[in-house]
């Protein structure tokens, strides 16, 4: 592990902390089948490393839904004995974060954690936390109900999506006693360690995500699992699958029909505003020379207040393209509507060329 807070960091070891971080950014992503012998023997060695016998059984579940509904029954029958994800999981990344601790300093092990960990932390946690609440929602006639799926969840190591805690240890001097967990997240999904069995998933088939790392996508599911496990998702909001395929036929009434004011608003995303507020007969409440500003009102949601301005920089063909920004809805004027868009007050905004 390379040590960040010494006097003088050279560029190689640099370089090797963010190819690290890459590489488990790589495999917090990852998607397609597992590389299920190398998963295997992954989990025996995090077994043996941690001292315990190797599972008797490795069972396979195609999504950690599967997985916990496994999980269950087998409790249930007593097939699986304890969890032994506190020995297997727990104490080798605790004793490993005290030993990072004791020879960084507390400074540099923040300064290596923002370098590491913390470049994937919001992306994998965020999904995590969604895959949760996914498998909650799909599994509503478990014996136990929620709160039994919930106490599974408790027992599960992530797999690939441990990558941001991975990245932090993994490198020159990388802990061996999470040599095994790092096997299996690099070959597959979640996974259940037990005294008698592990049960390990597969990884997701299909992963799509906005430019700020959100699940999203308009025209089927955002994350998806071989065994049919998906989750359907507009800009990181849950939305149910059949309200992605009625995207495709929207029309401005079915959009002011929509009660649910967050489903209004993906609608209007994906319709575009500036086609809803022409096709929906929205009247100017102001023009100057900065642009025209758009107002309408939305039944359960805060109005929608739009600017037109016009491109000055004409296009290839000699046209001028024109923008619509979307804007507070206290705005009253479209020069205080553009100035906004800029961080500045209508006063303070005086462009010598529109842009």
């Amino acid at each position: 592990m390379t040590v960040v807070d010494a006097p003088a960091s050279t560029a190689p070891a640099d370089v090797t902390v963010l190819d690290t971080t890459a590489r488990w950014r790589a495999v917090g992503a990852a998607t397609g089948p597992a590389d299920r012998a190398a998963a295997e023997d992954g989990v025996r060695l995090a077994y043996r490393l941690a001292g315990l016998p190797e599972p008797e059984r490795i069972l396979w579940a195609g999504s950690p839904r599967e997985g916990v509904a496994l999980a269950a029954r087998l409790t249930a029958e007593d097939a699986t004995g304890r969890s032994v994800r506190d020995e297997v999981r727990t104490r080798p990344w605790a004793a490993a974060r005290q030993r990072a601790a004791e020879r960084l300093g507390t400074s540099g092990w923040a300064e290596h954690w923002l370098l590491t960990g913390a470049q994937l932390w919001d992306g994998t946690t965020g999904l995590t936390e969604r895959i949760k609440t996914g498998v909650v929602e799909a599994l509503p006639e478990l014996p136990g109900g929620e709160r039994a799926v919930r106490l599974v969840l408790l027992d599960a190591v992530l797999g690939q999506h441990d990558a941001a805690w991975l990245a932090a240890f993994d490198g020159p001097d990388g802990e061996e006693g999470l040599a095994g967990i790092a096997a299996v997240a690099r070959a597959a999904g979640w996974w259940w360690p037990y005294e008698k069995c592990a049960i390990v998933t597969e990884r997701p088939v299909r992963l799509h995500r906005d430019e700020a790392g959100r699940l999203h996508r308009g025209d089927g599911p955002a994350l998806a699992f071989p065994d049919g496990f998906a989750l359907h998702a507009w800009g990181g909001m849950p939305v149910p699958a059949a309200f992605l395929d009625e995207l495709a036929s929207l029309t401005p009434r079915r959009i002011r029909e929509e009660e649910n004011a967050e489903l209004r608003r993906v609608m209007l995303e994906h319709y575009g505003y500036d086609r809803y507020l022409e096709e929906s007969g929205a009247e100017p409440v102001h023009r100057d020379e900065t642009g025209v500003l758009w107002r309408i009102e939305l039944e359960g949601d805060e109005p929608l207040v739009m600017v037109e301005v016009l491109n000055s920089t004409p296009e290839p063909d000699g046209s001028h393209r024109t923008y619509w920004l979307r804007v507070p809805p206290r705005t009253r004027t479209a020069r205080e509507g553009v100035a906004w868009t800029f961080g500045l007050d209508a006063d303070a905004y005086i462009p010598e060329r529109e842009t």
